[in-house]
């Protein structure tokens, strides 16, 4: 399905990329005339956007109610929900952008911003960042990821919302019954997977194992720390630096540090795996913390992914864009600031669990209360996405599995399995 979207996309592209384009300058001086004068006139703003279930869709209606009801510009939001559906929502709205049939604003995933771009369907935000009040009220490094996503180093084209950083789970039964404290470093993570690897019982065998690694699709979030632990990154995936990650990550399988079945281990393993006691610790983010501590209680917490070499943890994100076509752009603004760091982000964040990008909203009392948003938000400063290229879909799904697969299992070494990764990705 994935295959035959892109497909779908790059031949819409290849139709009606030059049209785009040529509408698209002009708007561009436009924004930014609109930007600078900074007058905002009365005026309806249409805004598409995809809820998870009835009560984040309830919330929603509930945050339109009261920005159309309290702002005094006089802009009203009307929201047009629309499914998900298993992403296809990023394609319906691309064909109906280049149809001549844009909202003015949408809710957003990353890795869909280059196409986008291409086509000069968004908005470059950057003029309003600039002159807006709260600009410094969101990290600097989530700023540089919505660059990063659009390919610029000056522009962006996406505006923060909400986030989900990865974060380590651990289990302090455990931690106790091995002499274990929480690591301050990538050196003391290692060395507290080990000690965590325990035969409880006396019988020879592993019951306890230290690390719940995920090695089937999904698996490239956590295993980028390990490569970033020890200098590493993205950009060069065959340097000394991520061949020693990548070996890192081999060493905790061969050695049985992680279970048997972690080649093959997808997210619904890893925390049968965790919940059973079966692995001491094992890394994702807040969207499970509440059943986490359903069925584990108070025996569950949680750390950033320390320091080493260096240091990153992935970061999932759903964001807004403001449309070329948009004809209120200053207004489209007032809105996406207001779900950014106004009374939306914190009603958003409070009601579905998900990390806020605004610092205000972070210091208060839902979160500080909350260990595991804690530990999000201390990893946010470092949080990083994988690089988004033409491969990166096909990389992730098909690619980094197998081919880490081939490296646990010792059908290639950790530099032929880094150099392979390299170049599928980059290619």
């Amino acid at each position: 399905m994935k295959k035959k979207w892109i497909a779908v996309l790059l031949a819409a592209t290849m139709v009606f990329g030059a049209t785009a384009c040529s509408s698209g300058n002009e708007e561009k001086k436009d924004s930014k005339k609109e930007a600078d004068s900074g007058e905002i006139e009365p005026c309806t703003i249409n805004f598409k956007y995809w809820a998870d279930n009835t009560e984040y869709s309830q919330l929603m209606q509930e945050i339109f109610e009261k920005f159309n009801k309290e702002n005094e510009k006089g802009i009203e939001v009307v929201g047009e929900e629309v499914p998900w559906d298993g992403g296809a929502y990023s394609e319906n709205l691309f064909n109906a952008c280049m149809g001549g049939g844009s909202p003015d604003v949408a809710t957003w995933k990353l890795t869909s911003t280059p196409l986008f771009v291409n086509n000069d369907l968004l908005t470059d935000l950057t003029p309003y960042i600039d002159k807006w009040e709260d600009k410094d009220d969101i990290p600097e490094n989530i700023y540089n990821i919505m660059k990063e996503a659009g390919g610029s180093e000056e522009e962006m084209y996406v505006m923060p919302w909400n986030v989900q950083v990865l974060y380590v789970y651990y289990r302090p039964s455990i931690f106790e019954k091995a002499g274990v404290e929480v690591p301050k470093t990538y050196d003391e993570f290692l060395e507290a997977i080990k000690k965590c690897t325990m035969d409880t019982d006396g019988d020879g065998e592993t019951d306890v194992y230290g690390f719940g690694m995920r090695g089937a699709k999904g698996g490239q979030e956590p295993w980028g720390s390990f490569i970033y632990g020890e200098g590493g990154d993205f950009e060069n995936l065959i340097s000394k630096e991520s061949v020693k990650g990548m070996q890192d990550f081999i060493d905790l399988y061969e050695n049985g540090y992680v279970p048997p079945t972690a080649v093959s281990d997808g997210f619904q393993e890893t925390v049968a795996n965790f919940q059973s006691g079966l692995t001491a610790m094992f890394i994702h983010h807040t969207g499970s913390s509440a059943n986490m501590e359903e069925v584990l209680g108070d025996d569950v917490a949680a750390f950033p992914f320390p320091a080493g070499e260096g240091q990153w943890t992935s970061m999932g994100d759903t964001e807004t864009v403001i449309f070329e076509s948009c004809e209120n752009k200053a207004a489209a603004f007032e809105w996406v600031s207001y779900l950014a760091t106004g009374e939306g982000q914190k009603m958003w964040c409070e009601g579905t669990g998900q990390v806020p990008v605004s610092q205000t909203v972070q210091q208060g009392e839902y979160f500080q209360n909350n260990k595991f948003m804690k530990a999000s938000i201390e990893g946010m400063d470092y949080a990083g996405i994988i690089p988004i290229k033409d491969t990166t879909t096909e990389w992730i799904s098909t690619v980094w599995p197998s081919t880490v697969g081939q490296a646990l299992t010792g059908e290639i070494s950790a530099k032929e399995c880094m150099e392979i990764l390299q170049e599928e990705l980059y290619k």
